[in-house]
């Protein structure tokens, strides 16, 4: 969701950057954001303090953060072609899930004031970070959230006696690196649209990215080392894709998007 629909990540991006200001520490750099979009909120949060360093307690910085989130977050505005985009999917009768690492407090400040938005989402068939469906460590880029989603919605046209959709079948949209890793260990199609800094941070290693295989290399694993961040007790979830597989395909917008590459209308 966080983006992905809204323009929330770079609200998450100006309310740390003016705690680190106010405490004389350096603007979140995009190899560090990289690696907190699409986490879970207490895995993103060592990720960042491993690399802040503030001077301040962590109780404190949380405090902070959330009297800011609480003053931005109501203003966060759909990001372009999303709306078209999921007006279009509902037109076909598409299945659809939300699966978002924000906590239930954050997700109603975030949503609440885009009800036309969210209306294609029913409540049952949005799962978010702190849903306790999802065991403690199996967030992104484990697919236990996408996972979940499926399920909700198999459940949904089982009650109804229609045919439920399998996980090939399925169609992820992902901004962030942990979030298309989750898809593909999902089994599932991705569609990564990533904010322009990102995309320019993994110049280069877009087809690992788009793979789910980027994780374990260069500074960002290192960082997330130094957090105590390594999965799922050391064991892996899932399996990520391969290079060119096709399973997977960038995109720089979602303006325009076309459904038709993917069977839907045309």
């Amino acid at each position: 969701m966080d983006g992905m629909l809204l323009d929330t990540e770079d609200i998450y991006t100006l309310c740390n950057n003016v705690i680190l200001k106010e405490n004389g520490r350096p603007t979140l750099p995009w190899n560090i954001k990289a690696q907190l979009q699409g986490r879970p909120g207490p895995e993103a949060a060592e990720i960042f303090h491993a690399w802040a360093s503030l001077p301040i307690p962590r109780h404190e910085y949380a405090n902070r953060l959330t009297a800011l989130q609480r003053e931005h977050f109501p203003h966060a505005q759909p990001l372009p072609g999303i709306p078209a985009l999921l007006s279009a999917l509902h037109a076909h009768a598409i299945p659809m899930a939300l699966a978002t690492s924000s906590h239930a407090v954050n997700f109603q400040l975030k949503t609440s004031h885009l009800d036309d938005l969210f209306r294609y989402f029913p409540p049952h068939q949005r799962i978010l970070g702190d849903d306790t469906r999802i065991p403690p460590g199996c967030g992104k880029p484990w697919p236990d959230i996408y996972e979940l989603a499926l399920e909700t919605i198999n459940a949904d046209l089982r009650a109804r006696g229609g045919k439920e959709v399998r996980k090939e079948e399925c169609l992820v949209f992902e901004d962030s690196v942990p979030g298309v890793e989750a898809g593909r260990r999902a089994g599932m199609r991705v569609v990564w649209c990533p904010h322009p800094q990102l995309l320019k941070e993994y110049k280069g290693r877009e087809e690992e990215v788009l793979a789910g295989s980027t994780r374990g290399q260069g500074e960002a694993a290192e960082v997330m080392k130094e957090a105590g961040v390594n999965g799922v007790n050391g064991v892996a979830k899932g399996w990520p894709g391969h290079k060119d597989d096709g399973w997977a395909e960038l995109v720089e917008t979602m303006e325009g998007f076309d459904l038709a590459k993917y069977g839907i209308g045309g």
